[in-house]
């Protein structure tokens, strides 16, 4: 039943966005708030989609941590799911995200027009200090940014692997930074086809303000995300045991 769910959520997610790819392309002849409109009905379907085929609901707690102004959002990345169900919770946002999102057709030309900042991870230090140029202009017009501190997903319950590049943009724009955790990976895994009925759970931890030493910031935002993540994936067990196994096999492998 699971895969038989999960098959038929796939086909209406991709559906669902190839429709309003189309159907949206005026918006890139408007201001971008009318294309940031457009990308959270695209999110708030898709939960919709997920919750009514699949059985799989959404709760997000600390609200209320969300500062004013320009700021750093440090998220857990277990899963494609937060990518797009982040956006729930902010308006005019930027991406960090990699170069090649921007060649898919139509979907990277919303991605120039919403002003994001993509990179080419192979060039390494030159791709952080372009980054660092384009965030204090994303932060000058008071907007959050968005980063995945590991820089791929990683399993539900597989320890943490983290860049240092969240700690360089701390220092260098001197933002709030705010921790996200999460437990998306045990409904949607990456690499599978399946989506699990549950609750993903987003965390939104209270933000870690300017001024902290750079490697201080950096195992104080490693210790909130894992430590969060962690108490959220038990508590997703505690409520649906066949979890385990699946946390278990992803900390054996890595």
């Amino acid at each position: 039943m699971i895969l038989l769910r999960s098959l038929l959520f796939n086909v209406a997610f991709y559906s669902n966005i190839s429709i309003l790819l189309i159907l949206a392309l005026p918006t890139l002849a408007l201001p971008r708030v009318y294309v940031f409109k457009v990308a959270k009905f695209w999110a708030r379907s898709s939960l919709w989609l997920l919750r009514v085929i699949c059985g799989t609901h959404v709760e997000f707690r600390g609200t209320e941590n969300i500062p004013k102004g320009p700021f750093i959002i440090a998220a857990k990345h277990q899963s494609a799911w937060e990518t797009f169900a982040l956006i729930m919770l902010f308006d005019d946002f930027c991406y960090i995200l990699k170069r090649e999102l921007t060649f898919i057709p139509l979907f990277g030309w919303y991605i120039w027009k919403c002003d994001q900042i993509p990179i080419n991870r192979s060039q390494g230090s030159s791709a952080l200090a372009q980054v660092e140029e384009k965030a204090r202009l994303i932060f000058a017009q008071g907007r959050p940014l968005f980063i995945f501190p590991e820089g791929t997903r990683r399993p539900a319950g597989a320890p943490g692997v983290y860049k240092f590049g969240v700690a360089h943009l701390y220092d260098a724009c001197q933002v709030p930074c705010l921790p996200v955790a999460l437990n998306s990976g045990l409904f949607w895994a990456r690499r599978s086809l399946l989506k699990r009925p549950g609750t993903v759970v987003i965390d939104i931890l209270p933000p870690i303000q300017p001024g902290l030493e750079k490697q201080a910031f950096f195992m104080l935002l490693q210790d909130r995300l894992e430590q969060s993540s962690e108490v959220l994936i038990a508590e997703a067990i505690a409520k649906d045991p066949s979890l385990k196994p699946i946390v278990e096999r992803n900390r054996q492998r890595f």
